[in-house]
């Protein structure tokens, strides 16, 4: 059946379908090409993204994966077969097990200790308290799903300490690498450095169609590849999803700050009219969330009303929440969200609202 659905022509979502079109792309990626640039090879556009982002991460070698959750079950297998151990820790929110059907289990007989509270970041305590040999630990920067949070870099190093002591791997969840980077301001080697593989996405912050990237060691790597064309990752011809994302490359960490000052603006005026409550305040990261007191059907069908009239996408998803009649969710700062001014977006979030409002069902009278 056709879609339907009205046309996106204005997104508080980095990932909504208006980023660039295919022409845009296209030409994009025609400018990184000459004649005489081959497809594949040592000179290729995947082995010349693979050399780049080993370089910019610190690490020996690096490994194109056609997706993001193949690249870090990979990583998690690698790690837990050296290790002989089957259990690795993360956050309850962690990607790992949230988004990807639980696939280090029924793929890799993995198991995921969840740590720490849900609704808060993971802690050494947390991790300390886990008791039980670990393949390794995963940290996910920023933790999406709780609003971009970050740990404190001496709390991260410590945590990260305290996890190699056991003998565990450490592994970075990077897929918002560069968004972390804004709030640590630290190069990104030595960011990556703390981890003994590091995984970056593709088509998030550097806006590319597709893929990821997994960083390591040459040994890790090559262990990895095997995996990789184990788990039907190993496709020729991805050369156009690496000049994808070799489009931005060079640009993105000079325009990270940028979105992250707009983000904070946007969340500072959010705040002080007072309709809505974002968090973290201030965020951290270009990436937090806006909690809202109604109900989430009604405002999804709100959001849907304002999308037909004006074009305009408030978010990718809504998010419940534990209390009653209320309801949140995310906006992310790029180059999508730079032309909505702080003002606008209230204005907005009190028209969504006030929608919402006239669309909740009255209490049910008691009795």
């Amino acid at each position: 059946m056709p879609d339907t659905s009205p046309p996106v022509r204005r997104s508080l979502f980095l990932h909504a379908p208006i980023r660039r079109t295919p022409r845009m792309m296209l030409e994009q990626m025609l400018a990184l090409v000459d004649d005489d640039t081959p497809a594949d090879g040592p000179d290729g556009p995947v082995a010349v993204l693979e050399r780049r982002l080993a370089d910019l991460l610190g690490k020996e070698s690096a490994l194109f994966f056609p997706s993001g959750t193949m690249a870090q079950q990979t990583a998690l297998r690698v790690h837990a077969d050296r290790r002989g151990r089957r259990t690795f820790a993360a956050h309850p929110q962690s990607h790992l097990d949230v988004w990807e059907e639980q696939g280090y289990n029924a793929v890799h007989g993995l198991r995921l200790r969840r740590t720490g509270d849900p609704h808060e970041l993971m802690t050494a305590a947390d991790l300390a308290a886990i008791g039980e040999p670990l393949a390794a630990a995963v940290w996910e920067l920023p933790q999406r799903d709780i609003g971009g949070l970050l740990p404190a870099w001496d709390d991260l190093c410590g945590q990260v300490e305290l996890v190699r002591a056991t003998g565990a791997a450490t592994h970075l969840d990077g897929a918002r690498l560069w968004e972390a980077q804004t709030y640590y301001r630290r190069p990104y080697d030595e960011i990556a450095g703390l981890f003994d593989t590091v995984y970056v996405s593709l088509y998030k912050s550097l806006q590319g169609v597709r893929g990821a990237v997994l960083a390591s060691d040459a040994a890790t790597v090559e262990v990895a590849r095997v995996w990789r064309q184990r788990l039907g990752g190993g496709i020729r011809d991805a050369w156009p999803l690496a000049l994808a994302a070799l489009v931005h490359l060079d640009t993105l960490a000079d325009r990270m700050p940028a979105y992250r000052e707009h983000a904070v603006a946007i969340a500072a005026a959010v705040n002080a009219d007072g309709t809505a409550r974002v968090h973290p305040d201030p965020p951290q990261t270009p990436l937090f969330h806006v909690h809202l007191p109604a109900d989430r059907h009604a405002v999804e069908r709100a959001g849907q009303a304002i999308l037909a009239e004006h074009g305009i996408q408030l978010w990718g998803r809504v998010r419940s929440a534990s209390e009653p009649g209320r309801c949140a969710f995310e906006v992310s700062v790029g180059e999508n969200a730079m032309e909505f001014t702080p003002g606008e977006v209230v204005d907005l979030l009190r028209d969504l609202l006030a929608r919402a409002t006239s669309l909740q069902a009255p209490p049910v009278p008691a009795g």
